[in-house]
């Protein structure tokens, strides 16, 4: 697990830098990465799954990240809770394509979505 100072472990950065991906899209892992591990806590902590997770329990709880604290203000982690949440979108469709729940996914599976969307995007 990484530390409350870092948003991912060093491997699982490594896994993303390693990707055959755009640099927007590493960006768009690393957040959806971020936003899994946040999603299981929140999931946990409020005793529901995380498809039942509503905005305001995920914003609330990013809010209170202590990965987000120190000189981040609040607008700054406004912000962040709006890429969270934002990042509940691939996390699905990636849990769909896989037929299980975004519970079950792992890190190089989310990884692994992300660069198959990214083969489907490149022009023939």
């Amino acid at each position: 697990m990484s530390s409350p100072a870092e948003f991912l472990t060093p491997a699982e950065c490594a896994e993303v830098d390693k990707a055959l991906l755009t640099a927007r899209d590493k960006f768009t892992a690393r957040v959806a990465i971020y936003a899994l591990r946040s999603l299981k806590q929140i999931a946990q902590q409020e005793n529901t799954t995380i498809e039942a997770l509503d905005p305001l329990q995920i914003e609330t709880w990013v809010y209170n990240d202590s990965s987000l604290q120190g000189d981040r203000d609040r607008e700054f982690r406004q912000f962040f809770s709006k890429l969270v949440i934002a990042a509940t979108k691939p996390l699905e469709q990636a849990a769909r394509s896989l037929q299980t729940d975004i519970a079950t996914l792992t890190v190089p599976q989310v990884i692994a979505w992300f660069e198959a969307q990214a083969k489907q995007n490149l022009p023939s």
